[in-house]
């Protein structure tokens, strides 16, 4: 049995500890008994990328937001379908998960926080999509288990009335804010709506050969 080896900690603003375990050749990231991330379920954080993608009018000049870098899974697969005139701002929290991805997860990284077209803030998503104005063309959204804040108290004010409205504000007409849940969640889907946006739901799984639990991705078009 190979033996998981804790080899980072990271304080999360507001409250909670990040642990980075190692396990052969997995990575882990958990808070408390939660497992949060492991490098072996990329699927569902890919879809959430390529989904978006695929949703944008045009994919040579976009500009995005992700909200969590998590392992990078989202931003490498974003970095795959967009064209060289795109742009991706990275809004991470905790400084700590960006130095894990320069160091011990540098393989796992790929670079991808070394694009020209990668903009990485250490920030809260809801400040960088409040002061933002009709900016991007999609944010995509992984900064916790889904509406269902658990890493934070915080988070929730995010999926609330008021960050949904700051999301519309900082997304062009037309624009596409996409959010990972670890679940489905029908308040928030009526939140989504009376928010203002269009709103399709999207089951996809956990793992990125198809297998696994499955997750949902919430795909909402600013009117």
């Amino acid at each position: 049995m190979k033996i998981r080896e804790l080899i980072g900690t990271a304080a999360v603003p507001g409250g909670g500890e990040l642990r980075l375990f190692r396990r052969g050749d997995e990575f882990i990231i958990a808070l408390g008994g939660n497992e949060l991330m492991s490098s072996r379920m990329s699927g569902s954080e890919e879809a959430l990328a390529t989904m978006s993608c695929d949703r944008l009018r045009d994919r040579d000049t976009a500009k995005l937001l992700i909200g969590g870098y998590g392992m990078g899974f989202t931003l490498r697969a974003a970095l795959a379908k967009l064209g060289p005139q795109a742009r991706i701002t990275v809004a991470e929290l905790v400084p700590e998960i960006i130095e894990w991805a320069r160091g011990p997860m540098a393989e796992l990284a790929a670079a991808c926080l070394d694009d020209p077209r990668v903009d990485v803030v250490v920030a809260d998503v809801s400040a960088a999509m409040g002061a933002a104005r009709e900016a991007f063309d999609a944010i995509l959204l992984d900064v916790d288990n889904g509406p269902d804040g658990l890493t934070r108290p915080a988070n929730d004010q995010i999926y609330g009335l008021t960050g949904l409205a700051s999301a519309k504000a900082a997304l062009k007409p037309g624009g596409v804010l996409a959010i990972w849940s670890a679940a489905p969640d029908a308040n928030f889907t009526r939140r989504l709506i009376a928010a203002g946006f269009a709103v399709e739901e999207v089951k996809v799984r956990a793992r990125a050969n198809g297998k696994g639990g499955h997750h949902l991705i919430w795909f909402a078009r600013r009117l």
